[in-house]
């Protein structure tokens, strides 16, 4: 798409085109009254200005809207499903033995039962194993610092598909 079609978007449809990219309400809404951008810089810029300004429930919100690595039986569908939209991101995982995968669903239902969020990681380029050895570190974070961790890794994420969005 290009920037002058992202600015022309009726308010509906940016929030469906944001919303591919990060779905905090409070982020999508912002990238929509941020319209119109004078360029491709301003809208990753101010994709991470509004991100800052963030509170908790917003960072939440954002983790909800992946899915959750957990479930080996349906574990490689779900990265199939998102492979369109989401380019690349995941595709190590869909590699892994059933091994790393059994693993990553043990850490991810401990990750989970611990912080009260799914464990959020910008899975681009990254391999399986890689994956698994960065759960296993920070796994053992205190919630206050796998917060802003998480919330970082969302932030690249979300400009990964700002890109691939332009």
């Amino acid at each position: 798409m290009k920037l002058s079609e992202l600015n022309a978007l009726c308010d509906k449809q940016a929030y469906q085109e944001f919303e591919h990219c990060c779905v905090a309400p409070n982020w999508v809404e912002g990238m929509i009254k941020a319209r119109p951008f004078i360029s491709v810089n301003a809208v990753y810029s101010t994709a991470e200005l509004l991100w800052s300004i963030l509170k908790e429930d917003d960072y939440l919100a954002a983790f909800q809207g992946h899915p959750e690595i957990g479930d080996v039986s349906t574990l490689r569908a779900k990265f199939a499903a998102t492979a369109s939209k989401a380019s690349h991101e995941q595709s190590g995982m869909s590699q892994a033995s059933d091994t790393v995968l059994h693993q990553m669903m043990a850490l991810n239902q401990a990750y989970k039962e611990k912080f009260g969020f799914i464990f959020i990681v910008c899975a681009t380029g990254k391999s399986a194993e890689q994956m698994l050895a960065m759960i296993e570190q920070r796994i053992e974070n205190d919630r206050d610092t796998e917060l802003a961790i998480a919330a970082n890794e969302q932030a690249k994420i979300t400009r990964i598909r700002l890109e691939n969005l332009l």
